[in-house]
């Protein structure tokens, strides 16, 4: 298996992942809204996509970061927004590599680290506490819908 960041050459593969990763989330399938989403990100470079590829080209999973910025510490930073690992290829690692690629981008950009939203009943929490991140209790978050 390799992490690659993903480009245009990787969109049809990357749309058939993303649109699985939105069913997860009760999203309808979608994919021309999904080749449009992806299409655009790429386009605009205002997100950054790495895909978990195995030995034989087939797409496994993928992380989508977001660039954001922190004024009090001056740095940059990264949403992990998305995290998808195809259910052929999971606890076999893909998951891991895919987080431990982001952290590594983070690191070489000067980033002060990644963010990351999840589902409070999405199992992939497990994989997260094990690789040492650290659920927020000094801060709360808040959102607002339109």
């Amino acid at each position: 298996m390799k992490i690659e960041r993903a480009n245009s050459s990787h969109l049809s593969d990357l749309v058939l992942l993303f649109d699985a990763y939105r069913v997860f989330y009760k999203q309808p399938s979608n994919f021309e809204a999904a080749r449009k989403f992806l299409a655009e990100r790429m386009l605009k470079e205002d997100s950054v996509v790495f895909m978990a590829v195995g030995d034989d080209g087939q797409a496994l999973g993928f992380t989508q970061l977001y660039p954001s910025f922190s004024s009090v510490s001056l740095q940059n930073t990264f949403i992990l927004n998305d995290l998808f690992v195809h259910p052929s290829a999971r606890n076999q690692g893909v998951g891991q590599a895919l987080m431990e690629h982001a952290k590594e981008f983070a690191r070489d950009t000067g980033g002060k680290g990644l963010t990351l939203e999840t589902a409070v009943d999405n199992p992939a929490q497990r994989l997260y506490k094990r690789l040492g991140w650290k659920k927020d209790v000094d801060v709360n978050h808040y959102t607002w819908k339109a």
